[in-house]
């Protein structure tokens, strides 16, 4: 939340606004507050523990949400809580708008304005989500999701700037990404197709043999098909056009 009040420095009073947060204008049952916090074996005290981390929150908050005219920051409603606030305030939401809209752009065939939107996006991400959180089980469903669109943001966005003649630009980022993630070929493949429009074959051969060896070392296996069609179009001097992203399941 931009411009808010100092996050609390209780780690259970932000787990919770975490869960509120990441489920805002929504009805949070007060039973998943205590399984998220202390999962199947709650102390006696739970109930009490975390009214008090709401009253706490409510505490630091609500002159904030006065000042934007919300109301009631944090509502009763039962079974449980229901946290309001504009959802374009919340970074999470801002992102899974924008990277909506980003690839939507790229299957209508608009890849400038998809990389634009992506871009927007991607920038809200300023490391791992709720990095100082342990996640539940409650909250562990919520941060998977978000990876999960993070990954297909950033693809897609590569898609996009393929697309776009980018190929130079990428080549550091796809190398970086293909060290970061060593058993996702798709990475290879696109760094493979960036090569190639560059004029640089060798380096795209290079790096199926490194991917190659990586996946023989560790796995005993071989590229996937599509990697080894790839290779032969290098080979042969036939560079293919970027696919669409498939959907992230």
């Amino acid at each position: 939340m931009q411009g808010k009040p100092s996050t609390p420095s209780a780690t259970r009073v932000r787990w919770t606004l975490a869960l509120l947060l990441l489920r805002a204008n929504q009805v949070v049952d007060r039973g998943c507050i205590i399984q998220e916090l202390w999962g199947e074996n709650p102390p006696r005290s739970a109930v009490t523990t975390a009214q008090t981390y709401i009253y706490q929150l409510r505490k630091n908050y609500q002159r904030y949400a006065d000042q934007l005219g919300w109301g009631e920051f944090i509502e009763t409603r039962p079974p449980g809580y229901l946290l309001r606030c504009h959802e374009s305030e919340i970074d999470a939401f801002a992102f899974e708008r924008l990277s909506g809209e980003g690839i939507a752009a790229h299957a209508a065939g608009e890849p400038e304005r998809a990389a634009r939107l992506l871009r927007e996006a991607l920038a809200l991400w300023r490391g791992p989500v709720l990095a100082d959180i342990t996640a539940g089980p409650v909250l562990t469903p919520h941060l998977r999701r978000l990876e999960e669109a993070r990954t297909r943001a950033v693809r897609t966005r590569i898609l996009a700037d393929l697309r776009l003649g980018r190929h130079r630009e990428l080549i550091p980022e796809l190398r970086f990404a293909a060290l970061e993630n060593p058993f996702d070929e798709w990475f290879y493949e696109q760094l493979m197709i960036a090569l190639s429009e560059e004029g640089r074959r060798a380096d795209a051969l290079d790096a199926y043999r490194q991917l190659q060896r990586m996946l023989d070392q560790k796995l005993g296996i071989e590229p996937s098909h599509a990697l080894r069609q790839l290779q032969h179009d290098v080979l042969v001097g036939v560079v293919r056009s970027p696919h669409v992203v498939e959907e992230v399941a």
